[in-house]
């Protein structure tokens, strides 16, 4: 109910008396002492402005100062945790964006943490004894991976479209099937990349149909390239026609137009070891003769975020030049990262040393074992039996969007509560388990999961279904 306004602003406490309160009663935690008088701050000031709403209700005879402060308590609580936390992914959607992407191999992590530790040879050739240039010391796995003449890093995909499309048609007109005109997540879209680039798109073909007569009828003297971009996240089905790389490769070196080919989530190995034949790998985009391809390196090829750019020598050369290149470069942890994942790829261990691999090619018979033990681990925790169910995991990332991988996983049902409110559960368990739900059901899937995470995933699973208060 509704409380009188005057009683309820009288009975808001300061924010030092909050303070105060909240360390007397050990709910701060570790958390800073500035974050922690910030966030008591900014629960007053809600609070406040609520009661001037008339929207701030409370039980009736019920303590108004007291359930201030309860929620005082509960944003302290989330304020404790820190702000970036690892999760255990049960969505089944592999290369979860929102969820950061590809998780690292081991090799990598030690990577990063050695170079991290101290100096490193980041932009110094030891061979010479003076300064050199940072993307080097992945450019030649990249180059022996792809067949490329030669390679450059920036800090993601979107990155390495810019610099291509900045330093090959910068006031000039790029050439682009309507098709292709991609949005990513977060309402990101290729045309808003050429406006920052300086190039204008010149839109070819139609929706569903473009064919190499298109692009040759468009082509001008202010034409600066051609460009071809793969289907993030949707399929045109039915009545389609797209102009095969190759064909437009062929076209733009008759008329010595370059061409790009923004792969996307890009693979090293054939999509056909991991389940996703007919995806081109970035080996294959370059035989195709393109002046450039470029794809990300968190996806499909499971290593940190970064763009990488392949190609023909000059125009790499061009790109590295470019001034642009210095602001989009990407740092000694992403490259270590990137060094050693790339390093799996030419020992020929990928597929059973990086994560995302793994989990696109772990087979229903160990998913469903890894699921018992964790339904049989719930069991003795709470004494509450769940079911093992098939489930679809998908691969994410703007990869293969029509493609569904048949998996096994755990429904998750609490009596008493609704699907929605055991997730919310689940998320605020000590390794917060993000999961979907469907109907009365939250279903977590197993191929998302890290082995060494099924023991956190049954602790989550058994503090959410009893109710417990997570741990912090």
């Amino acid at each position: 109910m509704r409380t009188d306004p005057q009683d309820s602003l009288r009975a808001i406490p300061s924010v030092d008396s909050a303070v105060r309160h909240i360390e007397a009663a050990g709910i701060a935690g570790d958390c800073p002492r500035p974050i922690l008088v910030r966030t008591v701050r900014d629960t007053l000031a809600r609070v406040r402005g609520r009661i001037a709403a008339g929207t701030f209700e409370s039980a009736p005879d019920a303590d108004v100062r007291r359930v201030i402060l309860r929620e005082v308590e509960n944003d302290v609580g989330l304020a404790r945790r820190k702000a970036l936390l690892p999760v255990i992914n049960g969505t089944g959607v592999v290369v979860h964006t929102n969820l950061g992407r590809a998780p690292l191999s081991k090799a990598a992590l030690e990577s990063v943490a050695e170079i991290a530790s101290g100096y490193s040879n980041l932009e110094y050739d030891l061979g010479r004894g003076e300064r050199g240039t940072r993307d080097y010391v992945v450019r030649d796995a990249l180059c022996e991976l792809t067949g490329a003449e030669d390679a450059l890093v920036v800090n993601n995909n979107a990155a390495a479209v810019l610099l291509a499309l900045d330093t090959l048609a910068k006031g000039r007109e790029v050439l682009v099937s309507r098709s292709e005109l991609i949005e990513v997540g977060g309402s990101f879209r290729l045309p808003d990349v050429f406006e920052k680039s300086g190039a204008t798109l010149v839109e070819v073909g139609t929706t569903n149909r473009t064919r190499v007569e298109d692009f040759e009828r468009a082509l001008r003297s202010e034409t600066g390239a051609l460009m071809s971009a793969h289907w993030s996240n949707y399929t045109i089905t039915g009545f389609v026609e797209r102009v095969a790389l190759a064909d437009l490769a062929h076209l733009g070196a008759t008329r010595g137009i370059p061409v790009i080919h923004d792969l996307g989530s890009g693979m090293l190995v054939a999509g056909g070891d991991v389940g996703l034949g007919g995806e081109m790998t970035a080996a294959e985009s370059v035989r195709t003769g393109v002046s450039l391809s470029t794809m990300s390196g968190d996806k499909l090829l499971g290593g940190p975020q970064a763009g990488i750019a392949l190609g023909r020598a000059p125009v790499i050369s061009r790109m590295r030049r470019n001034p642009l290149a210095r602001a989009l470069r990407p740092c000694k942890l992403t490259l270590a990262a990137l060094e050693a994942t790339l390093a799996h790829y030419l020992r020929g261990t990928a597929l059973t040393e990086i994560p995302i691999l793994r989990m696109l090619t772990a087979d229903s018979a160990s998913l469903e074992m890894r699921a018992r033990h964790v339904v049989a681990s719930v069991s003795r925790r709470c004494g509450i039996t769940l079911e093992v169910v098939d489930v679809e995991s998908r691969i994410g990332g703007g990869a293969a969007p029509e493609r569904v991988v048949p998996s096994r996983g755990i429904a998750v049902v609490a009596a008493g509560s609704s699907a929605d409110a055991v997730a919310a559960r689940m998320l605020s368990a000590a390794r917060p388990i993000v999961a979907r739900t469907t109907g009365d059901r939250v279903l977590v899937d197993m191929r998302t999961v890290l082995p060494e995470e099924d023991d956190a995933l049954s602790t989550g699973i058994s503090e959410a279904l009893t109710g417990h208060e997570a741990r912090s």
